[in-house]
């Protein structure tokens, strides 16, 4: 049973983003976008390469133009695919953290010859569906049961935060700054978890 679209949001507690957590989805941010700027630079590059062949009278620039066109707008696409996931993340964050004493419920959509695809949803106490995020991995929990009562923090972007007060690793405590080497910490961590 699925609530009508949004309506949920004004039943469920909410709170702000605090500094804190908003400052951990910005340090991503600039991160992906340190890593953005090389395929614009390229582009960039590659836009202006036509443009100087043009003012320099050669005649290879209409062979060449469309080539190197292509190849720009190859690059700020690329530029562009690099940085949704963390604006929309950061949009997010000047929305609201929801807290529901609800359910959790993992499900596994797999189907005959298709790739795994594994879901966790947070329901209410009327186990009205109020988000649900594709997940990576099979979860350990499917092992025992699908459905789980527990107090749950979610986003509507990030998924769930929060489970019984403790992470579940979406939002990170710290982020090194730029995200560098955050994921070697998070593979230490889920190591030393096991």
């Amino acid at each position: 049973m699925r609530r009508a679209n949004r309506e949920w949001t004004r039943a469920v507690a909410s709170r702000p983003w605090t500094r804190a957590e908003r400052r951990v989805v910005l340090r991503g941010f600039f991160g992906r976008l340190s890593v953005a700027i090389e395929p614009l630079i390229v582009a960039l590059f590659f836009s202006l390469l036509p443009v100087g062949l043009l003012l320099r009278r050669q005649e290879s620039a209409h062979l060449l133009g469309p080539i190197f066109g292509l190849g720009a707008a190859m690059f700020f696409t690329y530029a562009i695919a690099l940085m949704v996931p963390s604006t929309r993340a950061l949009l997010d964050t000047f929305g609201r953290i929801y807290s529901v004493d609800g359910y959790v419920r993992y499900r596994d959509a797999t189907r005959p010859y298709e790739a795994p695809s594994y879901f966790a949803a947070v329901l209410d106490a009327h186990r009205c569906v109020l988000g649900e995020w594709q997940l990576g991995a099979r979860p350990r929990a499917l092992d025992r049961r699908e459905l789980w009562p527990a107090l749950v923090e979610f986003c509507s972007y990030g998924g769930i935060l929060r489970i019984d007060g403790r992470s579940t690793g979406v939002l990170p405590e710290q982020l090194p700054p730029l995200g560098i080497g955050a994921a070697q910490q998070a593979f230490a961590d889920r190591s030393r978890d096991r």
